[in-house]
C-alpha cells in the first residue's frame, strides 16, 4: 500500500491545471477577473464557499492573493477532493467537504450558514439547467447581503451559430496541436490517476458515480443572469467573456 505522505500533490495539481487548460487556454484570466471583482466586492479577507470545487483550483488562487482569507471546499468527486486534501493538508484556512449538489440537503453539510462568496468555475455544466436553476434558488440564501456568488463556465450564444462553428473550429484545432506536442485531455490524465497507487480506489469510486462525464447542458450567459436574479439576487450581469464561455456574477 502506498504511503500517501510521499505522493507529490503539487504535481497532481499543475497536472491538473494543464489539464483544464488544454480546454480553456484563457483559464488564468477568468481566475484573475473572478479575483478582481471578488476584491472589489467584498474585500481582501473574503469567507469562501469553492462550489464544485474540484482539486481546489479556485481556494489555491483565492489563498494565494489573500493570505488572511477562508475557504470552503465541496464536492463529490473521491478522486479530485483526495487531491485537494492532501495539497491543502495542514493549511487551516481551507477545509473540504463531500456533498452531491443535487441532494436537497446538500447545505446541511456545509461547515458556516452563510459566505461572502460562493465561487466556481468549469463544473456546473454538469448539471441540467432546471437542476441548476434550484442550485441557484438555494445558494441565495447562503451569500450574505452585499455578497457575491461567480460561476465561469461554458456559456455558449445559441443565436449565433456560425461564429460559434467557427470558434470551436479554431479552438479544437488548437488542440490538437498541443496534443500532438504532448498535452494530456481528459481522459489521458484521468488514465494516469488510474494508476496511481493512491488515487486508484478514489477513481474508481469516482467512475461508479459519474462515468465518463456528466450529462448537463450549457445554457447561455442571459439564462444564467435572469435565474440569478430570479432566485434572490439584487443584481447579476457577465463581467467576463470569451467566445464561448463568461462569468456571470450575482451579487446580494
Amino acid at each position: 500500500m502506498a504511503d500517501v505522505t510521499t505522493t507529490d500533490w503539487q504535481a497532481w495539481q499543475d497536472s491538473w491545471d494543464r489539464q483544464q487548460e488544454w480546454y480553456m487556454p484563457d483559464r488564468e484570466e477568468r481566475f484573475r477577473v473572478m479575483l478582481d471583482m471578488l476584491e472589489a466586492l467584498v474585500g481582501p479577507t473574503p469567507r469562501v464557499l469553492d462550489l464544485a470545487c474540484g482539486t481546489g483550483s479556485i481556494t489555491d488562487r483565492v489563498l494565494k492573493r489573500f493570505p488572511n482569507a477562508t475557504s470552503t471546499g465541496v464536492d463529490l468527486d473521491p478522486a479530485l477532493l483526495t487531491i485537494a486534501r492532501g495539497h491543502f493538508a495542514g493549511d487551516g484556512r481551507a477545509a473540504f467537504v463531500t456533498a452531491d449538489l443535487k441532494d436537497p440537503d446538500w447545505v446541511a453539510a456545509l461547515p458556516h450558514a452563510s459566505y461572502d462568496a460562493v465561487l466556481t468555475a468549469t463544473a456546473l455544466h454538469w448539471l441540467h439547467s432546471p437542476q441548476l436553476a434550484v442550485l441557484y434558488r438555494q445558494l441565495a440564501p447562503l451569500v450574505r447581503e452585499g455578497g457575491v456568488f461567480m460561476n465561469a463556465d461554458h456559456m455558449p450564444d445559441p443565436a449565433t451559430p456560425r461564429i460559434n462553428a467557427a470558434e470551436h473550429a479554431h479552438r479544437h484545432a488548437a488542440m490538437e496541436r498541443a496534443r500532438e506536442e504532448g498535452a494530456l485531455g481528459w481522459a489521458e490524465w484521468w488514465a494516469l490517476a488510474a494508476a496511481d497507487p493512491v488515487l486508484a480506489e478514489p477513481t474508481r469510486q469516482r467512475y461508479e458515480i459519474y462515468g465518463e462525464h456528466a450529462d448537463g447542458d450549457t445554457p447561455a450567459a442571459d439564462w444564467h443572469v435572469r435565474t440569478l436574479r430570479e432566485a434572490g439576487f439584487a443584481e447579476a450581469r457577465t463581467v467576463w467573456s470569451s467566445p464561448c464561455d463568461a462569468l456571470v456574477l450575482g451579487l446580494k
